[in-house]
């Protein structure tokens, strides 16, 4: 059973500032659970209603109702768990290899299919601008598929980082030299922009190389690509390149 007090510290948390103030999140979905059982999250509490987490103690597991899933779930149709972990403390940026940088990505959805890509395509890190969604929003964390686990992201302020590195740093925008006819470099920052607005001023002035992918429709008539599709065929690209 859980407790009013429970519900209400859960349901909070589908809010950032108090994720902030908790340093708590909250994670649903069996294999994504298990994704973050399995890496150095920390467990503070696991809530089902069908017991799929034999591995986990029973000082921090409680078995409840379908209705009260509901009450603390942050899904329209909730999947038969809840988790509540601790938040990780940020670990510094390595300055090395390929790291992507989203600037003011707002989409949780784009966010957490990013996260995803970079997972697949060995990218582990991310920096993100503070206006970007914030990493643990429960939506980011669903779409993530448990990519979460896998890839360091930290938030900071974007314009001072690309003004201080040595890394190139590469811009996605819809006129730039052709993706696959550019040079490009196994270490840099790949910098993906707003949903809407694209690169931001400040940041593109920092940006050594435009990239571009090319539409090859006979009328040329799309606006756009969304920006987790970009980020995909880009980062397909750069390792393609030491396949």
């Amino acid at each position: 059973m859980v407790s009013k007090n429970q519900i209400k510290l859960i349901s909070s948390l589908h809010q950032k500032k108090h994720r902030i103030a908790h340093q708590l999140f909250i994670a649903e979905g069996v294999k994504g659970i298990h994704e973050l059982l399995n890496s150095n999250f920390e467990l503070e509490h696991l809530y089902v209603t069908v017991d799929d987490f034999v591995t986990v103690a029973s000082t921090k597991k409680t078995v409840i109702s379908d209705v009260d899933l509901k009450k603390i779930s942050a899904l329209t149709t909730p999947n038969t768990c809840l988790a509540v972990f601790k938040m990780p403390k940020e670990r510094a940026v390595e300055k090395e290899g390929l790291i992507v940088a989203l600037d003011s990505i707002r989409d949780p959805g784009n966010m957490g299919t990013i996260l995803r890509l970079c997972d697949w395509f060995g990218v582990s890190q991310v920096i993100c601008s503070k206006e970007t969604v914030d990493l643990y929003n429960p939506k980011v964390v669903q779409a993530t598929m448990g990519s979460i686990a896998r890839v360091t992201v930290n938030y900071l302020d974007l314009k001072e980082f690309l003004s201080t590195t040595d890394l190139p740093v590469y811009g996605t925008f819809m006129e730039g030299e052709v993706v696959y006819q550019s040079k490009l470099s196994t270490s840099g920052i790949v910098v993906l922009g707003n949903e809407a607005n694209g690169i931001s001023p400040e940041i593109e002035a920092l940006v050594t190389q435009r990239i571009s992918i090319p539409r090859f429709g006979d009328l040329q008539q799309t606006e756009s690509l969304n920006v987790a599709t970009a980020t995909a065929i880009v980062l397909s690209e750069f390792k393609r390149r030491v396949y």
